[in-house]
């Protein structure tokens, strides 16, 4: 099999979350340990750093992974989902598996790959720790999927684990408030693993609280360590943060090259992860996080955060997609220069639609449309949705066609944003 067709053979054999949802899911670590046990615990190999949470474990991910390749280490990187190519998931200092070595792992395992039948999440998570172990990384970064008590990547000792923040998202399968669902991401704190939190939220700060106390844990907050003062964009056109502890400036125009507001939060939770880390094995110099930071982007490949794809008009995408993403990006919008505004919007299926819908700004001209997976909400659905609350707009059947209407009738200062779902994101970054 080529790369592509062994793409089909997994999509056929296994089911993925992200197009299919909740047939995909599977409340226990049976088959994921089964994998572990065929493939004689690779991640043990290795160091390892868990990164869990609602919104931002993405991008905190990928600042830590770039700020430990500028230290020396070789770093391996396993996130979720992908964008453009599936091997996105699986990366070593930026670059992403081979066609091959992803062809030679489906071709060698396809028995038990038939045999135990994992979700695609499963079979990705072991793909990636093999991997790494047999390119000898010195440390993995790994993105918990969607919650963590039972969440494949949750077989990890870590040297450090981080919950970036509790959102309402995934519901039917993690609980529906803020605190149940933070139980269930909590189930990756472990005994002797220091944990950080990124936010502080009073519905969820105590939930932690006890999961590390009842697992003999430290617990510490990112956001009552360090505070951000002022945050300016450079002419270079990233962020320059003015980063304090105990009212004394810690870190003075450190620089970060992902965009939006919400990174004033991720930045925060990343540097308090690295100070972890350097009391304990890791060499990490002050240089080499200034170093890092400026260059997320070009050191690990990461897309679709605040990402702009073109000017005149300007045109930027984000994967931001629960109720908490879509604020954080509603408030980015208000503070983007621009005269009209364009919104490129598709959704899935099983979100929590009205919430969103009832934040979104309602001067803007709409574009629904929807993502070619099968989880993706019908467009004119949408908009019947959308017309409730005062959104207007007309269907149309994929995203490329959505955006090529609202470039027709935008002005060279107007603003097009694309969003509402990862997948909308994906579709447009696919021919980019």
């Amino acid at each position: 099999m080529n790369y592509h067709e062994t793409l089909d053979f997994l999509f056929a054999q296994l089911p993925m979350y992200q197009r299919v949802g909740k047939a995909a899911y599977k409340a226990d670590l049976a088959t994921t340990l089964a994998l572990d046990d065929y493939f004689n615990h690779p991640h043990k190999a290795y160091k390892t750093i868990h990164i869990g949470g609602t919104n931002g474990k993405g991008s905190v991910s990928h600042c830590i992974a770039s700020v430990l390749q500028e230290a020396g280490y070789k770093v391996g990187l396993y996130t979720s989902p992908h964008l453009k190519d599936f091997r996105e998931r699986i990366r070593i200092n930026g670059q992403m598996i081979s066609e091959q070595a992803v062809i030679n792992f489906v071709a060698n395992h396809q028995n038990i790959i038939k045999e135990l039948q994992p979700s695609f999440f499963e079979m990705s998570v072991a793909m990636a720790f093999e991997y790494f172990k047999q390119e000898a990384v010195d440390v993995a970064i790994v993105e918990v999927g969607m919650g963590g008590r039972l969440d494949s990547t949750n077989i990890i000792s870590p040297e450090v684990s981080a919950i970036t923040n509790i959102g309402l998202d995934h519901t039917a399968f993690l609980g529906d408030s803020l605190d149940k669902i933070a139980i269930e991401k909590g189930g990756i704190i472990k005994k002797d693993v220091p944990v950080i939190i990124g936010q502080t939220q009073k519905e969820t700060a105590s939930v932690f609280t006890s999961l590390a106390d009842e697992r003999g844990t430290n617990i510490s907050f990112a956001d009552q360590q360090l505070k951000v003062s002022t945050a300016t964009l450079s002419i270079d056109e990233k962020q320059v943060f003015q980063i304090y502890r105990d009212n004394q400036l810690t870190y003075a125009d450190l620089k970060l090259d992902l965009l939006g507001s919400y990174q004033e939060k991720n930045i925060l939770t990343a540097l308090a992860i690295i100070e972890q880390l350097q009391k304990g094995s890791f060499t990490i110099s002050k240089e080499h996080i200034y170093q890092g930071l400026g260059k997320v982007v070009s050191n690990t490949g990461l897309l679709g955060r605040w990402q702009h794809l073109g000017y005149n008009p300007r045109i930027i995408c984000d994967t931001g997609h629960n109720l908490d993403g879509i604020s954080m990006l509603v408030e980015q919008i208000k503070n983007t220069p621009h005269e009209k505004l364009h919104i490129v919007l598709g959704m899935v299926n099983d979100k929590d639609h009205a919430a969103v819908l009832g934040i979104l700004p309602k001067h803007a001209s709409y574009y629904f449309t929807k993502a070619a997976i099968p989880r993706s909400l019908d467009e004119k659905v949408l908009q019947e949705m959308a017309e409730k609350f005062q959104l207007n707009g007309h269907p149309f059947l994929d995203v490329h066609s959505a955006l090529n209407e609202a470039k027709k009738n935008a002005n060279p200062n107007d603003l097009i944003f694309i969003g509402g779902s990862t997948f909308i994101v994906a579709d447009i970054l696919e021919k980019c």
